[in-house]
């Protein structure tokens, strides 16, 4: 079994080894293939013969070689077609010396644009930067989905194609292209990290390898680019959001809804770490989504309590949010928030325009809060309604047990 200590170091080797190549020999699709096989030799070898002195040559000579024994096969077979004489190889199988290879955090910020292609859909982004950045197995992000491991080979698969038919080159983009792809990189993070956190389906409210893997690449790509407010504000919004972990579940799994969670549980080291990334990026960078997002994850991270939350500064910041991101899971959260300041009927008047919203029409969290601030207006009945509702709409279990004992408790309690 692979240590973690090897787990860590291979994922955080991934994109740099498949950077050299990449940049060597171009060919994305064959050089993915070959980094995967190095780092599967890796991982069985390493933890029985121990790590090399230089793991990243080492990992980048095996990749070189897998990548040289698949030309020579390919040619092989080709010239057996063609009955000609067998040709030598036109690539070194050899990797040069380690302080030849390119610099690893430009591979990486490159690897991130690559993945995030928009000739890709956000699901194949997604697959394909937790397999090429993230260096996840195709089993392992399978396991993630909850799909079968065919289906996401399939899926990668397909994304690796869609690469190499839109001609992408293994370069940043232009300055004019730049801050298109690195709001796709930024979203595609933001996907992994909420998957994670709250799964979309299956038995676990959480899944660590998400939320974690999320946060390592959120890390890599505010140090590659230091420079730039919204990576600081989503690595902010992730470790705020992360630091409610612990608190979010009972003995048996169960969902507790953050205004119910023993404050003592969360990690107030992530948090603290978290209220000063995006304190320091809101005085130097103008507000973006995710900064925003993470100011208002700060104000109810540094609430005493739940009665002491600064609900009108949280409504403030969601009418910022609205203004610079509108989108109706915002006005979904704002409602929520509203309901706090102006009582529900506020709040219901701002859900009453999702209904006609394809996004949100019939969307478990819709019925959610609606049934929560039905409940606070003393509409128990429709509130009751609406909790099945939510129930019915969603995937994932422990959310589904969750709205089942609230529409439970508002049938008894009479």
């Amino acid at each position: 079994m692979t240590s973690p200590v090897v787990e860590d170091l291979l994922r955080t080797l991934a994109p740099q080894v498949l950077g050299v190549l990449v940049r060597r020999h171009g060919q994305f699709y064959a050089c993915e293939d070959a980094v995967q096989e190095a780092l599967l030799a890796a991982a069985t070898q390493w933890p029985a013969q121990g790590v090399p002195d230089h793991p990243r040559s080492w990992l980048v000579t095996v990749a070189t070689r897998r990548l040289t024994d698949e030309w020579r096969s390919e040619r092989a077979r080709r010239d057996r077609e063609v009955a000609v004489a067998v040709r030598e190889p036109a690539y070194a199988a050899v990797a040069p010396p380690a302080d030849e290879e390119p610099p690893a955090a430009d591979d990486t910020l490159k690897l991130l644009f690559l993945c995030c292609h928009p000739a890709l859909g956000s699901s194949a982004q997604v697959a394909l930067t937790l397999r090429a950045v993230g260096g996840l197995s195709t089993a392992e992000i399978a396991r993630a989905y909850l799909v079968p491991e065919p289906t996401m080979s399939q899926r990668i698969r397909r994304a690796k194609q869609k690469i190499e038919a839109a001609g992408a080159r293994f370069v940043l983009p232009s300055p004019a292209d730049r801050d298109e792809r690195l709001r796709a990189v930024l979203h595609v993070l933001y996907l992994v990290f909420n998957e994670g956190y709250t799964a979309s389906s299956g038995a676990e409210l959480h899944r660590a390898e998400l939320t974690g893997e999320a946060i390592r690449l959120t890390r890599e790509l505010r140090r590659l680019l230091p420079d730039d407010g919204e990576a600081a504000g989503l690595l902010a919004l992730m470790l705020l959001t992360d630091a409610h972990r612990a608190a979010r579940t009972g003995p048996d799994g169960e969902l507790i809804p953050l205004s119910e969670q023993d404050r003592d549980r969360w990690d107030r080291a992530t948090i603290e770490e978290g209220v000063a990334l995006v304190t320091e990026a809101l005085t130097w960078s103008p507000p973006g989504p995710y900064q925003v997002q993470a100011a208002i994850a700060a104000v109810h991270a540094e609430a005493p309590s739940a009665a002491e939350t600064d609900w009108p500064q949280i409504v403030a910041l969601y009418r910022v949010l609205a203004r610079i991101a509108p989108n109706p899971m915002v006005t979904l959260n704002q409602a929520a928030a509203v309901a706090m300041v102006d009582g529900p009927r506020a709040g219901l008047a701002l859900l009453a325009p999702l209904d006609a919203d394809e996004r949100t029409a019939g969307h478990h969290r819709l019925a959610a809060v609606r049934a929560h601030l039905l409940e606070l207006a003393d509409d128990r009945d429709d509130a009751r309604a609406a909790y099945l509702a939510a129930a019915r709409a969603t995937t994932s279990l422990p959310e589904r047990r969750y709205l089942e004992v609230q529409a439970a408790r508002l049938a008894t309690d009479r």
